[in-house]
Order: C-alpha cells, then sequence, then structure tokens
C-alpha cells in the first residue's frame, strides 16, 4: 500500500486521524518494537479471541490500580494488577436488543432502540454518530446487513474488509488482554459482539486496548495474531 493510500494520512481523515491518536500510536508501536522486539504489540491491530475467553468485564478501580484505559491507548503494555479489577460479563441493553430482534423477531422499532436513541439526539444531537430518524434507520439495516453476512459466512469480518476502514481494526470490539492472553471486555463494538454471541461465533476479531506485561512476556500475542480461518 502506497502511502496515500493510508486511510490516517489522506487529507479527509485529518481530524479524525488526530483524535485517534494515530500519531502517539505510531511512536508506541516503535517503543513498543524497541523493548519487546519485532513481533511486539501494536496499536490497533487485530487479534482474534475465542468467544469464550472474553470471560469478564473491565472495572475501574483507580484505588487499585485499574485506571481508565480508553481506546487512544490501544497496544499500551503495562504491568501490574489492573487485569485484577474485573466484574461478570454482563448482558448488556445492546445485546438484549439485538437478541429480541434477531432471534425473536422484533422490528428494531418496537425494541425501544430508536426512542433511547432519539431521546439522546434531542438533548445532545447525536447518539452513537447518528442525528436524525433516517440516519438510525440506515444504521440499523447495516446491522442487519452485518448479521445476514456473518450467518452465512460463519465469521465476523475484520475491519480492513468492511466499507469505511480506518485503521487496521480501530472500531472494532474493544478488549483489553490480561496476564494470561485472554480478553477484558471493556464496551465498544457492542453491536458486533452481540452478533457473534448469538450466532456462536468460535472467535472474534478485537481492537486490543491495554495488554498485560506478562501476556506477551509469554507468548500469547503471536498466537492471538492466528485466526481459526486462516
Amino acid at each position: 500500500m502506497a502511502w496515500t493510500d493510508y486511510p490516517p494520512l489522506q487529507p479527509g481523515n485529518f481530524y479524525r486521524a488526530i483524535e485517534a491518536k494515530v500519531p502517539q500510536k505510531f511512536l508506541r508501536d516503535r517503543l513498543n518494537r524497541l523493548r519487546f522486539g519485532p513481533g511486539a504489540p501494536l496499536s490497533d491491530e487485530v487479534l482474534h479471541v475465542p468467544l469464550a475467553d472474553i470471560h469478564a468485564t473491565y472495572k475501574v478501580d483507580r484505588k487499585a490500580g485499574a485506571p481508565h484505559f480508553r481506546r487512544t491507548q490501544s497496544g499500551l503494555v503495562r504491568g501490574g494488577d489492573w487485569d485484577l479489577s474485573v466484574l461478570p460479563t454482563i448482558d448488556t441493553d445492546k445485546y438484549h436488543v439485538c437478541r429480541a430482534h434477531f432471534v425473536e423477531g422484533v422490528p428494531w422499532e418496537d425494541t425501544g432502540i430508536f426512542d433511547r436513541h432519539l431521546k439522546l439526539i434531542a438533548r445532545y444531537g447525536v447518539s452513537d454518530g447518528c442525528r436524525t430518524l433516517e440516519d438510525l434507520e440506515r444504521r440499523y439495516a447495516g446491522v442487519d446487513a452485518l448479521f445476514e453476512e456473518t450467518r452465512r459466512s460463519g465469521r465476523l469480518r475484520p475491519r480492513s474488509e468492511l466499507p469505511g476502514y480506518f485503521r487496521r481494526e480501530h472500531g472494532g470490539i474493544f478488549v483489553h488482554i490480561d496476564r494470561d492472553g485472554r480478553a477484558i471486555r471493556r464496551g465498544g463494538g457492542e453491536h458486533r459482539f452481540a452478533i457473534a454471541r448469538i450466532l456462536d461465533l468460535p472467535e472474534v476479531p478485537v481492537q486490543p486496548g491495554v495488554i498485560h506485561l506478562d501476556a506477551v512476556r509469554g507468548g500469547h500475542i503471536p498466537r492471538l495474531r492466528r485466526s481459526v480461518h486462516d
């Protein structure tokens, strides 16, 4: 790929690249390589996690050394006990909505999700990237298309294979990687995660957030780079 074909460097993506802190991620990648060698973790890279290994939800607890990690910190390697601050994974509202729609056949507009977004739009002007009812209808038509494509293929495609691709797995299912190489859920990509669970997929592509130092030293990253579909 020529540098001019790299989405973060295209003029129309300038502000998006700054918001996603792509320059800082570039430097983090270089520092990781100096620290851990050529196989070092990369920011926003796609990892393939067995669905069963997404075993808990990260709990922010600064007193316990578990700060709020953001997507912009993707690829950060950190030791300590932050990965022990977890809660059991619970079914989110979006999961219940997706299950009602895809399993029970409830139309999107009858699940309550449109009303919820419209209230947020009325208050803040935007909700989940949507500003109008038409935006919501287009967005959830896209979720329908994603579900059908995933059901047919038996796999959830990584972001690089989807329209609007930006950088690696940026914007995908967001997880942290604990010391044992397992994934800790931390929001982001909820519709994709719900679809994977409803279809009981063997694995999901994820965008890594913070990665525990022991996972890197234990050789888990190369394993997570391999997909069962390769």
